[in-house]
């Protein structure tokens, strides 16, 4: 890991956006027991104090590692981790160091890739193709770990009342639950082309976010 590594990938980002200064650079490591990781991130607070990055975040690192980053004396200003009902990790530890350090949390997964809403009320377990999408498939074996189908049945048994309630759907619920955690400061949906209703769950949760 050198330097010059670090400012040519830099350097590419740059050039295909046409700015002179990322806003914010999320840097995600693979393998913990090369910690060349702080090496790329020192010589990223390099670039950043050149005026070439604005803000460092981080991607799916855990607390452990986060607390070794910010020891170094390395500035970071936001984790994107996976966070929802059915995986609440980050409430262990993660969360609480984030508030004392002043780093904000991204959550994506914050609706188990659809499977956190009325469409799954009252179903069958899905299996096989009926998982149609990479995402399905993930947050279905998180499910599987977190508790089961019988479980989360549950839970969207629990969460429905309660949307009705609001006047909203179980997605929203979902992500208010997330947006509430004290280090949170968004919940990534992914919308797909075609699906309208992602898109009313973003409107509705924007407004669910100020209640």
């Amino acid at each position: 890991m050198t330097k010059k590594l670090v400012e040519e990938n830099i350097n590419i980002s740059r050039k295909r956006m046409g700015i002179n200064c990322l806003d914010l650079l999320q840097f995600h490591w693979w393998e913990y027991r090369d910690n060349n990781y702080l090496d790329a991130l020192k010589y990223m607070t390099e670039l950043q104090q050149a005026g070439k990055i604005k803000h460092l975040a981080l991607t799916n690192f855990d607390t452990e590692h986060l607390k070794i980053i910010v020891d170094n004396g390395i500035k970071i200003v936001s984790n994107q981790v996976q966070f929802s009902l059915i995986d609440r990790r980050p409430e262990a530890q993660m969360s609480q160091f984030c508030q004392e350090h002043d780093v904000k949390l991204l959550a994506y997964g914050t609706l188990c890739g659809g499977l956190l809403s009325e469409k799954y009320l009252g179903q069958p377990e899905p299996r096989g193709g009926e998982l149609n999408t990479a995402s399905l498939r993930k947050y279905k074996n998180m499910i599987d770990t977190w508790g089961g189908w019988q479980l989360f049945q549950e839970l969207l048994s629990t969460l429905k009342p309660v949307a009705q309630k609001h006047g909203v759907s179980i997605p929203n619920i979902a992500v208010r639950y997330v947006l509430e955690q004290p280090a949170v400061v968004g919940a990534i949906i992914g919308a797909r082309l075609g699906f309208s209703s992602t898109l009313k769950i973003t409107r509705e949760c924007l407004v669910l976010r100020w209640m």
